[in-house]
């Protein structure tokens, strides 16, 4: 082995050395600002700076929380009830709007003659917040599963397919010239060349996709739902229980996390090729 060699190496194990020390460091930094900030909503209450009726303390949240666990008082479900509910509703309408989103996003910014067909049409729909489509969808789709799933498809898809245009107009030309040198045809540039080069994009359009899917929970589950996060909170408003009402945002904003994780995840894994910086 060649002194450049060993030098290579080692200044590559120092690399990633480095990264983890960066990587713990910032997961410490992190955590350390959640500490902060349950510590000051902790004192706001204690000291009785807000009324402890419209905001419980975190100590009161996590008592709600375990008591929900086992018990199904006030909303008649137990906390376990209203996730599995609402992870249903949700992933149906996000999966939903991935698999159609994402590729005609990605047709329309390549294909002409398909963006000028479905362009009118979609920025039609564009401007339309997905709660005013909830009477139409009460109308031609019912008040079960399926209506709640539309709901969250209809906020989940105007992200993805915005994000998969954007991020294929951007393939460079470059790469395009270079493909057809070689002899690729269209259909094969935009597999080879355009596809991969719109995935940040398109991964950008998920996660935000993904925000806007847990955002619209509550107002999909306002259908005649009998289980669910968003459920929970509306019976938790009703009664007065803002500590009930509390628990289901946090479990709400867990769960979010959780998924963003796993996403995060999922992209490294995919976009393997791209060069960290």
């Amino acid at each position: 082995m060649s002194l450049n060699q060993k030098d290579l190496e080692q200044g590559l194990a120092a690399y990633k050395k480095s990264r983890k020390r960066e990587l713990l460091r910032m997961m410490l930094l992190s955590a350390l600002g959640i500490a902060a900030f349950l510590v000051i909503w902790q004192l706001v209450v204690q000291f009785k700076l807000v009324n402890v009726r419209n905001l419980p303390a975190p100590s009161k949240v996590v008592e709600t929380i375990l008591y929900k666990i086992s018990n199904k008082n006030p909303d008649g479900n137990t906390l376990g009830t209203n996730i599995l509910a609402s992870l249903q509703v949700a992933l149906s309408g996000f999966i939903l709007a991935l698999v159609i989103g994402i590729p005609l996003g990605l047709f329309m910014g390549w294909f002409t003659p398909v963006d000028k067909f479905v362009r009118p049409v979609f920025e039609l729909l564009r401007p339309v917040p997905p709660i005013a489509w909830i009477p139409v969808v009460v109308v031609f789709v019912g008040i079960d599963l399926k209506a709640k799933a539309t709901i969250i498809f209809l906020s989940v898809f105007v992200p993805c397919v915005i994000n998969s245009y954007t991020g294929i107009k951007l393939t460079k030309r470059t790469l395009i010239n270079v493909a057809k040198t070689f002899g690729a045809g269209n259909f094969e540039t935009f597999i080879k060349v355009g596809i991969p080069s719109a995935m940040p994009m398109v991964f950008t359009g998920v996660r935000t996709a993904l925000g806007g899917a847990w955002s619209t929970l509550v107002a999909a589950e306002m259908l005649a739902a009998k289980a669910g996060l968003g459920y929970m909170l509306q019976v938790g408003r009703n009664v007065a229980r803002a500590d009930v009402v509390v628990a289901g945002m946090v479990t709400i904003s867990v769960l979010g996390a959780l998924m963003a994780l796993v996403l995060g995840i999922i992209e490294k894994r995919v976009l393997k090729w791209k060069l960290e910086r």
